[in-house]
């Protein structure tokens, strides 16, 4: 493991979602200690109409160009736009673009498809409200990685949106928990494979997963958008994001796939360490070209 990343993880809290209200609690504790990057643009709240209303955050550059639907992370049952203050304005920051950071229900009070129908709704008023509605990209961490990748999955099929880009950031994109890492990190930090298996029953509800819910489970995925995806050595996901990546240039879709080394799932959240910092930068650099 990155030594910088090394020696934060005897103070990170258990990975477990065991108790979902004291996981949300522990979250918006800790995002309240992260400094987020505001300055040089203007920030909005506002309710997206729908049925229901979604809240949203905005985040506008000056000189933005283009936009980008951003779904924060959290297991599908953690995170708002307030605890994703720090991460969402960062992405706006590097990237030069609008960014609307997504505050989908959150399960298992709203399983699926809540969160996907409420990005869907923002994903489609962003379409319609934007400078140039031709330059828009969808993109997230974790669940909201997963999300993104359904959005763009759900785009194609329904005929909605065009979507510029997806970039899906160790998205959580399978249910069946069934590759080598998903099997095998049972101890990493922050996320292993216990944690995963209790993010999907709540997410899911009980019910059969579909490709909107698990875009893995996806047949065709031809057609979809340019993609950039992110995978963390040490991190249940991994396996499932490298195969993903690897279906989607299988399909004639253009990928860039970037393992990490040495870094854990969330690991990016330790700012300190040259790793996130290269990760962050990254994350903004590519949503620039893409938009550009």
């Amino acid at each position: 493991m990155d030594p910088e990343l090394e020696a934060f993880i005897p103070f990170f809290p258990k990975a477990e979602l065991t108790d979902v209200a004291k996981e949300r609690a522990v979250l918006a504790e800790l995002a309240a200690g992260i400094p987020a990057e505001t300055g040089g643009m203007e920030v909005e709240d506002l309710l997206v109409p729908g049925d229901p209303e979604v809240p949203v955050r905005i985040y506008r550059p000056h000189d933005a160009h283009g936009t980008v639907i951003w779904m924060h992370g959290g297991g599908w049952c953690i995170g708002d736009v307030e605890t994703e203050h720090p991460w969402a304005s960062r992405v706006a920051a590097r990237s030069q673009a609008t960014v609307i950071s997504v505050g989908y229900r959150l399960a298992p009070e709203n399983p699926f498809p809540a969160a996907l129908d409420d990005a869907w709704t923002v994903l489609r008023w962003a379409h319609e409200n934007a400078a140039d509605p031709d330059l828009l990209a969808v993109a997230g961490h974790s669940a909201g990685g997963g999300l993104a990748a359904a959005l763009a999955l759900r785009s194609r099929d329904e005929q909605g949106p065009p979507i510029r880009f997806q970039l899906l950031h160790q998205p959580g994109l399978d249910d069946r928990l069934t590759t080598w890492s998903a099997r095998h990190f049972t101890e990493t930090p922050w996320y292993n494979r216990a944690k995963a298996g209790q993010a999907w029953a709540n997410y899911l509800g009980g019910r059969p997963a579909t490709p909107y819910a698990a875009p893995a489970r996806a047949e065709d995925l031809s057609d979809l958008p340019p993609a950039y995806i992110a995978s963390a050595e040490f991190c249940p996901n991994r396996d499932e994001n490298i195969a993903y990546a690897t279906r989607l240039m299988q399909s004639d879709v253009r990928v860039e796939l970037h393992q990490w080394p040495g870094t854990f799932h969330g690991s990016q959240a330790l700012l300190s360490a040259d790793v996130s910092q290269r990760q962050f930068a990254e994350i903004g650099d590519v949503l620039r070209r893409a938009l550009a």
